[in-house]
């Protein structure tokens, strides 16, 4: 029972560090649509996304190590808030942006594969 156990919290970590990393393109999301925080809802969606992405960051570390528990957070939020902006805001695509794209969520998924 004692390895199911362990499974189970490394499953419970990495399910907060994605959604760590989900808030973290909630809140750079809108921190775009604050307007330098003139705007009430994209305002307080920010700080409300930032602190849960914190808050479940810091419960991924309690059994996924620093390091690797923030980078693959920095790599989910950039991915996930690259193609936001492609989607929502008219960002431009192009063919080495994709490439480094793919090469980030690669490390993403290397990290995890070499992580305790």
């Amino acid at each position: 029972m004692y390895r199911l156990s362990c499974v189970w919290d490394l499953v419970v970590a990495w399910t907060y560090l994605f959604l760590a990393g989900l808030l973290e393109v909630g809140f750079t999301t809108a921190l775009r649509l604050s307007e330098g925080f003139s705007k009430l809802g994209p305002s307080l969606a920010f700080f409300i996304c930032a602190a849960l992405s914190f808050l479940s960051l810091q419960r991924a570390t309690a059994e996924i190590p620093l390091g690797t528990a923030y980078a693959v957070w920095v790599g989910v939020g950039a991915t996930g808030t690259l193609l936001v902006g492609v989607a929502l805001f008219n960002e431009p695509t192009s063919v080495p942006r994709l490439v480094f794209l793919a090469t980030l969520v690669g490390s993403i998924i290397g990290l995890r594969s070499f992580s305790p």
